[in-house]
């Protein structure tokens, strides 16, 4: 009898590893066919940079629509009638890049809109590089420490007891939030644009004018969503999942889930607010030490060690995402707009005399 029961989760475990080699190779498939995409993302977000630096937000919202009618035929035919399945839908991404990337740059080419402001390749585009990965790499290292924290939530509740329905939760509400994010995100890609603009016009009080806007829109947007949840959330599970205990733990998730929703609104702005501002260092190690020494240590210890399970870590990363977002509303707090649009102009002169001299040369 005792054979009979170790042979069945040999068995078991086998079945199991086969499985996931499986996924494993699905998702190694999906990623490699994924790469002409990051080709086409990388210029798309350079091109709507510039459309936003000028305020031309509709080139982008049609654009995207066109490029989104067409995504969804494209991912139909690539993914069912071509039967490339999960690989086609990587290439439809691809191409759906693409699409928008050319759109734009026609639009760049024959509108005159663009014509004072029309892109040209010289040597002079080289000259501020240095101070371009200045403010891009800490702008980045912002986005990408605050993300992975939340990657590493999924990995980590690999390793909690019943890992399937754990990491299933966790996947759940990382999607949800994720999909949320896009409109803090989008609030504060414009708080950015418009404190940036008013900085570098020397116009400091409309640059705190904005900051002060841009906040009370990211608090009332957190009111809405969460409100949303709450009277939603024996139903939000659905939209990702059939299995009862997944929804039945998402619904009991939801609590959480508007603590973080309401951090990411006022977060998202607040960072926003940063990449104006031209304060992305600071920002970055806000995010390093929020998440890595506050978030994830005390994701584990509510997870793992207060047995809180998916949780625990969901609260731990929420601490991170308030200790952010407290430390962010301090340093804009004390922000002296003045000097910041003083230095913003002193870098406009100093660029432009760059340029002139080298042009002479």
């Amino acid at each position: 009898m005792r054979t009979n029961v170790w042979c069945r989760r040999i068995q078991e475990a086998r079945e199991l590893y086969l499985l996931c080699n499986h996924h494993s190779d699905l998702a190694r498939a999906y990623c490699i066919h994924l790469i002409p995409a990051l080709f086409g993302y990388a210029v798309l977000q350079s091109l709507i940079r510039y459309f936003q630096t000028q305020s031309m937000i509709f080139p982008m919202v049609f654009t995207s629509i066109a490029s989104l009618c067409m995504h969804v035929p494209i991912c139909w035919f690539l993914v069912f009638k071509s039967g490339m399945g999960h690989v086609g839908a990587a290439l439809a991404i691809g191409i759906s890049y693409w699409i928008n990337v050319i759109a734009l740059g026609f639009y760049i080419q024959y509108s005159s809109a663009c014509s004072k402001t029309k892109i040209v390749f010289s040597r002079n585009a080289l000259l501020s590089i240095a101070e371009f990965f200045q403010y891009a790499i800490p702008s980045g290292l912002m986005f990408c420490f605050e993300w992975w924290s939340f990657e590493l939530l999924t990995l980590l509740a690999g390793l909690l007891p019943n890992p399937q329905l754990e990491t299933s939760v966790l996947s759940v509400c990382l999607n949800i939030t994720t999909l949320h994010y896009f409109i803090p995100y989008a609030v504060g890609a414009s708080a950015s644009t418009r404190v940036s603009n008013e900085l570098g016009a020397g116009n400091p009080k409309s640059a705190q004018g904005a900051v002060r806007v841009v906040v009370i829109i990211g608090i009332a947007e957190a009111f809405i969503v969460s409100t949303f949840f709450i009277f939603f959330r024996n139903i939000v599970g659905y939209a990702y999942s059939n299995d009862e205990a997944v929804v039945d733990y998402v619904a009991s998730m939801v609590p959480l889930l508007c603590m973080s929703v309401s951090a990411d609104s006022i977060m998202g702005t607040l960072s926003g607010v940063a990449r104006g501002g031209g304060f992305q260092q600071i920002g970055a190690y806000v995010n390093l030490g929020a998440y890595y020494l506050v978030g994830v240590p005390l994701a584990l210890f509510l997870g793992f060690h207060q047995q809180l399970k998916a949780k625990g870590l969901w609260m731990g990363i929420i601490s991170g995402s308030c200790v952010q977002v407290i430390i962010l509303a301090v340093v804009t707090a004390l922000t002296d707009w003045q000097k910041e649009a003083t230095k913003a102009r002193q870098r406009i002169v100093e660029r432009s005399i760059k340029t002139h001299n080298n042009g002479l040369v």
